[in-house]
């Protein structure tokens, strides 16, 4: 029987959000199939000052172990839980591991209270298949603490200085994240790494545009990831594709402030890279620091291909449309090396809006590599900036355009 906490709303929605991720018309599942827990059941107090995570690490403890075919956590609403870094880690016995977020979830106020911990992770989620995390909860990283002094005292060896992501997915297979809401991470808001077949979909990720690091998703080593119909307002990149990725769809995107939407960087450190068939599409970029942009360091290997951007709007943007094969941010030690990370078979399609910045497209590629297969058609950017023109520029980069403003004849063919 399914607890009183859960009301017949939420527990209609959630048999949807099942029946969407397993992709398939079956018929519905019974009642009987599903096995319920309340952390409230498991000593959580939820008044946002008592540490609840005892209480939430014995409630996943169950539930990670639950031989039901779906295993159904419940975080109340119109609660507030505390929580110290944690891990909930699988594999799990059940076929579908559901945290039903209604409530609120908060971290700790002080750095302090992240002493004996590893910073790099807030909340964890490690091999775990089938998760989903859904409802109109919301999880505060309350990091503001962390964006002025990022180092805090008696951390273990190799944590100092290094904020921890609110939410960090690792190995996680047939996941679905929807709904809620993530303000304020000490560092970026959600990190995939090495994940498979994921749907992330209407959430917010809220932070102000001056708080840094703190990206909205980030995506590594990941494989049929696709985000959509969510709102991202932060002070870096809303979404970032790092190397190892395939498959990335990213749909109805609203993002800024932020630094827009990338692929990269790669290639840092001589590293090889690999970023493939990516779709950006249907996207409002408004003030934000850079457009859509593929970023590389010189010395890298590997290549970025197959990336589509196309539907996409700019609101006043700095620096729309980026190709930049000489990525270096702060300008120190920017050697030029012979090798860098081939850039190829590059999309921009009805893409509209002002620039902010007189170089709307920015098309930097590396002398010895090169970009080829860079198409533009019916690309307009005009100024946000009464008087001012705007203009391409392109260093070796090789492609096509139709029907383009500003005009781009820098293209070689």
């Amino acid at each position: 029987m399914l607890l009183k906490s859960a009301t017949k709303f939420d527990i209609m929605e959630f048999f949807f959000t099942v029946l969407l991720i397993l992709g398939v018309l079956t018929p519905a599942l019974s009642m009987s199939s599903t096995t319920t827990f309340d952390v409230l059941q498991y000593g959580a107090v939820g008044d946002g000052q008592t540490n609840d995570s005892p209480a939430f690490v014995k409630a996943w403890n169950d539930v990670c172990q639950s031989n039901s075919h779906i295993s159904l956590l419940i975080v109340p609403a119109t609660k507030t839980f505390l929580l110290k870094p944690f891990t909930f880690k699988g594999p799990c016995k059940s076929n579908y591991t559901y945290i039903q977020l209604l409530g609120n979830i908060v971290a700790p106020k002080t750095k302090s209270e992240y002493s004996g911990f590893h910073t790099n992770t807030w909340l964890g989620f490690s091999s775990i298949n089938g998760l989903i995390i859904s409802g109109r909860g919301t999880i505060d990283g309350r990091g503001s603490a962390w964006w002025q002094q990022p180092c805090i005292e008696n951390a273990q060896p190799g944590a100092k200085c290094r904020p921890p992501t609110a939410l960090t997915f690792n190995r996680c297979y047939r996941f679905q994240l929807k709904g809620f809401t993530s303000n304020n991470p000490a560092r970026s808001h959600i990190t995939l790494t090495s994940c498979k077949k994921g749907i992330i979909s209407n959430l917010h990720l809220i932070a102000p545009g001056t708080s840094p690091n703190t990206d909205g998703i980030d995506i590594s080593g990941s494989k049929s990831i696709q985000v959509l119909n969510s709102t991202i307002a932060t002070g870096d990149d809303c979404i970032a594709i790092s190397g190892g990725s395939t498959m990335i769809k990213i749909t109805r995107i609203t993002c800024g402030p932020g630094h827009g939407i990338s692929i990269g960087s790669l290639g840092t450190g001589g590293d090889t890279d690999i970023v493939e068939d990516v779709q950006v599409k249907n996207c409002t970029l408004t003030e934000t620091l850079t457009g859509v942009r593929i970023k590389t360091w010189q010395g890298g290997a590997g290549f970025a291909r197959r990336i589509s951007f196309e539907n996409i709007r700019f609101v006043r943007a700095n620096s729309p449309i980026i190709i930049d094969q000489f990525y270096c941010p702060n300008k120190v030690d920017c050697q030029n090396k012979t090798r860098a990370v081939k850039v190829s078979d590059v999309t921009y399609k009805g893409i509209v809006g002002t620039s902010l910045t007189d170089k709307a497209i920015n098309l930097s590629c590396d002398q010895n590599v090169g970009c080829s297969n860079i198409v533009f058609d019916h690309v307009y950017i005009n100024s946000a900036v009464p008087g001012q023109k705007v203009i391409s520029y392109c260093n070796n980069a090789h492609g096509t355009a139709t029907h383009t403003k500003p005009v781009m004849n820098c293209l070689l063919k």
